[in-house]
């Protein structure tokens, strides 16, 4: 089940103002014209940011998350009804012919046991066409990014269109690597309301993601830093080799 941070429709309502400005977007939308992708697969879509810019700059687009929550978030921002919207997960896609997929964020890395993850790599690569390409981010274990989160103790307000001033808290719960686990507390205050979404990444190495992509059917053409956050995290280029 998806974390109730995409799952939950008040929380999925008030994510896109939390998120801020997604300047690691900018890279994969590059990436999509590098590759010259017509038909883009964005796997864990979300609220469809990625989504939506893609079908902007003329990509036939179809998104999928298992969270129908985030899903009718971003239903709303396709005013123009460009975007296949699939409510589900990678690992039941049909043979779409894509010529890129993506993942972006953390999403790569929700995917908590060895099992679950070649699944996912290999329902991708189903829906990928001969030689499509696979691009996803994932944090570096060594910059030990929950530790600047465990450090940033301060509550976060937003005054939200809509539904008024929000505050969000992040408390790392436990670290047992490759494991890290998390919770953010939302608070409404207009009228008290308390909702937390527990959530859990792995971290996995860059030698066990290339691995891994090679177990299921992939070819690793570049591992790139993402450029809005040099030295956090990776990028994979990888294309559809079998």
């Amino acid at each position: 089940m998806p974390d109730a941070i995409f799952a939950h429709p008040l929380l999925a309502r008030v994510y896109d103002a939390f998120d801020g400005e997604r300047d690691d977007l900018a890279a994969y939308l590059a990436i999509a014209g590098e590759l010259t992708a017509s038909l883009v697969l964005d796997v864990g879509c979300g609220t469809g940011s990625l989504a939506i810019l893609l079908a902007g700059s003329g990509h036939t687009v179809v998104g999928v998350d298992p969270a129908e929550a985030s899903i009718k978030v971003a239903k709303l921002k396709d005013h123009a009804g460009r975007i296949r919207w699939i409510h589900g997960d990678a690992t039941g896609l049909p043979a779409l012919d894509a010529d890129l997929a993506t993942m972006t964020g953390n999403v790569a890395q929700v995917f908590l046991t060895d099992n679950d993850w070649a699944q996912t790599l290999q329902g991708i690569h189903t829906a990928l066409r001969p030689n499509g390409y696979l691009v996803f981010e994932t944090r570096r274990p060594e910059h030990r990014a929950w530790e600047e989160w465990a450090a940033d103790v301060d509550p976060v307000t937003l005054d939200i269109p809509g539904i008024g001033p929000v505050e969000q808290r992040l408390e790392v719960t436990h670290v047992a690597l490759p494991f890290v686990s998390f919770r953010h507390t939302y608070r409404f205050l207009n009228d008290g309301t308390t909702i937390t979404s527990d959530s859990t990444l792995r971290f996995r190495s860059q030698d066990e993601v290339e691995s891994s992509l090679a177990a299921n059917g992939y070819r690793v053409l570049d591992v790139r830093e993402a450029p809005d956050r040099p030295g956090r995290e990776l990028v994979f280029i990888a294309e559809r080799s079998s």
